[in-house]
């Protein structure tokens, strides 16, 4: 006997193998035991099976638990009051030379107890989990030293304990420089390869290690360093690529079998070519391309040209994309970037679970799968897209339990 078999339900299972749109499985059913899907089929093809607990879903729509795959969800304070200079005209070197900018996230994160750090963040967090999600990454680099970016790892670790979420935790070691270190970038880096990247692995704080190459933050010599010893600890690497220029640090990831590039404005066909060949996702960000007000889009006719997986995330951050909206994002990279809905949905399903190494657990509702999924009462997938900024679902599960 199952513990629980959903009926009377259509399935978007995302998964390419169904053969439908939006992998759909119409007037379905979803059978789960001991917090997995068992099976998914046909509601006729599964009316023989018992379970504990029969659900009528009256028709509604089921999709895999949204994955949010970029996140820098924890960090102290918040930067509303620079986004009302902004708007009255003041630049952002002028914030910054008044003590605003990164350099605000850092000292009040800094600043912050641990104690601190999990209550405000916990505070967005249920946001984006009340939108939909059940699988999140969420990043350090607001700390900038060895002890508050490892509290910063501490806290997501404590989210994931204390919250039905799934967190996947990234140190994301050369973010930007402190100003103890303005005069002395080698010395930071050092930092980091040498003893941030280490403390991390060594007490599991982190699965992956992430960096900003740009000219405003970290050179491609630099990231490679980080990454040659993110490999020797054994950590997937992922990276914040050609968002402002093109350093080629979609090709130098793509040397190191990352998971993803991530931003990809400034992206060229043979930085797309190397995330192919590497099997890399390419995170879309169409928060931070909204808040900033750029214009360039990211490469979409050569990522789908070069059969590069597309992922859609929040980039929850206090600067750049203050966004608490999961559908709102399916929604942007549809009007902004020109994604199809079913694009956009799997891109923060199936191509997600891919960008966090997780594809083999989540993103898909299949069996053997985790029964991470939600409840949607809607009348087709693409209005997750249409609408903007769509509510959260009817009914989250995780694990196969309701949250």
């Amino acid at each position: 006997m199952w513990d629980r078999l959903l009926t009377n339900c259509h399935v978007a299972t995302m998964d390419p193998a169904v053969g439908a749109p939006f992998g759909a499985i119409e007037d379905g059913a979803i059978g789960i035991q001991d917090g997995r899907i068992v099976q998914v089929g046909r509601r006729i093809d599964l009316a023989g099976y018992r379970a504990a607990s029969l659900e009528n879903l009256g028709g509604a729509w089921v999709t895999p638990g949204l994955i949010d795959c970029h996140t820098h969800l924890v960090f102290g304070g918040n930067r509303a009051g620079e986004f009302e200079r902004r708007l009255e005209g003041a630049s952002y070197e002028e914030i910054a030379r008044a003590g605003g900018g990164i350099v605000s996230t850092v000292k009040a994160t800094r600043l912050a107890a641990l104690e601190s750090l999990v209550d405000e963040a916990r505070a967005r967090l249920r946001a984006l989990l009340a939108g939909g999600v059940t699988t999140i990454e969420i990043k350090s680099g607001y700390g900038l030293d060895l002890a508050s970016e490892m509290k910063m790892l501490e806290a997501a670790r404590r989210l994931a304990d204390e919250e039905a979420v799934r967190v996947s935790p990234t140190l994301l070691a050369l973010h930007a420089l402190p100003p103890e270190h303005r005069d002395s970038r080698e010395a930071f880096v050092r930092l980091a390869v040498e003893e941030m990247l280490p403390e991390a692995a060594e007490r599991g704080l982190a699965t992956a290690v992430d960096a900003f190459c740009e000219g405003i933050g970290f050179a491609p010599d630099e990231v490679r360093a980080l990454f040659e010893a993110a490999s020797a600890h054994g950590l997937r690497v992922k990276l914040h690529a050609e968002q402002l220029s093109n350093l080629q640090g979609a090709a130098l990831a793509a040397e190191f079998g990352a998971l993803s590039a991530d931003h990809l404005e400034h992206a060229d066909e043979a930085g797309v070519a190397a995330m192919a060949a590497a099997g890399m996702v390419a995170v879309l960000l169409p928060g931070a391309f909204y808040a900033l007000r750029e214009t360039r889009k990211p490469p979409i006719s050569l990522l789908r040209r070069h059969r590069v997986p597309m992922a859609v995330a929040t980039d929850c951050n206090p600067g750049t994309s203050p966004v608490l909206s999961p559908t709102l994002m399916l929604s942007m990279a549809c009007t902004l970037f020109g994604l199809t809905p079913e694009e956009a949905l799997a891109g923060m399903t199936r191509n997600a679970a891919k960008a966090l190494g997780l594809e083999r657990e989540v993103g898909t509702l299949a069996a053997g799968k985790a029964a991470d999924l939600c409840v949607w009462r809607i009348g087709r997938p693409a209005e997750l897209a249409y609408w903007i900024g769509l509510p959260g679902p009817e009914k989250r599960i995780v694990a196969g339990v309701d949250a």
